[in-house]
């Protein structure tokens, strides 16, 4: 039997998943097949199903690997002395990072979760573990005094978490609104909402 190579068979797997997220942003998730992500690959149909068996498998890999990389960040901010200001620094850094692609591929697979009960359970999977990392975030900022007391932190979790993802579909609605502008305010509503009152700006 032929022995894999774990480093070229991880690699192999990046190269696959980031080939898979350009289609899926070109072409949508029903609409990019699996010929599609392979020749976008390089790689012929039957060697892909050694890495993924289908198309909600590769996005389940995406989901996994993107929770691995928040959990470490959070690991991160957690360090840090004002963690209201850490949360807003990554918040900006992530949208700015993401762009169009990413808000295109977050609406991309919300819309087939709506109609695909396998991408639906990945994306609830995905929304409670960040939900979790946030709410426990939120709990050591309160610990700190930095976090409102008053605020229970899943809900609140919850809460701005659906308020970042939904701010990037205005990236889609509305192309033109000004992104510096945008992202300014984002960061002013979600500041203004878990600063203590005594604390919050003005």
């Amino acid at each position: 039997m032929r022995k894999v190579d774990p480093e070229r068979h991880d690699e192999k797997r990046r190269q696959i998943l980031q080939a898979a997220e350009r289609c899926f942003v070109r072409g949508g998730f029903r609409g990019a097949s699996t010929s599609d992500i392979c020749a976008e690959a390089g790689i012929s149909p039957g060697h892909l199903y050694h890495y993924f068996e289908s198309k909600e498998a590769i996005i389940a890999a995406m989901t996994e690997i993107g929770l691995q990389k928040a959990a470490a960040r959070f690991d991160g901010l957690m360090q840090k002395p004002d963690v209201v200001a850490a949360l807003l620094a990554e918040i900006d850094s992530l949208r700015l990072k993401q762009g169009m692609a990413g808000s295109m591929l977050h609406l991309e697979v919300l819309a087939e979760a709506s109609r695909n009960p396998a991408i639906a359970k990945i994306l609830q999977h995905r929304s409670r573990r960040l939900q979790q990392l946030l709410a426990s975030f939120l709990r050591k900022g309160q610990e700190l005094g930095q976090v409102d007391p008053g605020l229970e932190p899943d809900a609140a979790a919850a809460i701005v978490l659906n308020v970042v993802l939904g701010a990037g579909s205005l990236r889609v609605s509305n192309p033109h609104l000004d992104g510096a502008s945008s992202r300014a305010m984002l960061k002013l509503l979600i500041s203004r909402f878990l600063t203590p009152l005594g604390m919050a700006e003005t």
